[in-house]
């Protein structure tokens, strides 16, 4: 399986995030090298993209995320 793993540097990366995912891509987003609050608005984009076209999304470590698509999400 092959896992993306993005590490955006401000909110206008979003784009890629979504990209990756709805191609059905496990994505590993990496906030680190951003601000609190603009990672927060990240993490609130990537909860919306989820929820909306199903998944999951889990803390793998303080402001990194994995994001799995719908059908990875059911076989893990």
């Amino acid at each position: 399986m092959v896992v993306k793993t993005l590490a955006p540097r401000d909110y206008n990366e979003a784009l890629h995030v979504g990209h990756y995912f709805r191609q059905g891509v496990p994505v590993i987003m990496d906030l680190t090298a951003m601000a609190n609050a603009e990672a927060m608005q990240l993490i609130d984009f990537a909860a919306g993209l989820v929820v909306g076209r199903g998944g999951d999304m889990q803390r793998v470590d303080t402001k990194v995320f994995l994001l799995l698509p719908l059908r990875t999400a059911k076989s893990a």
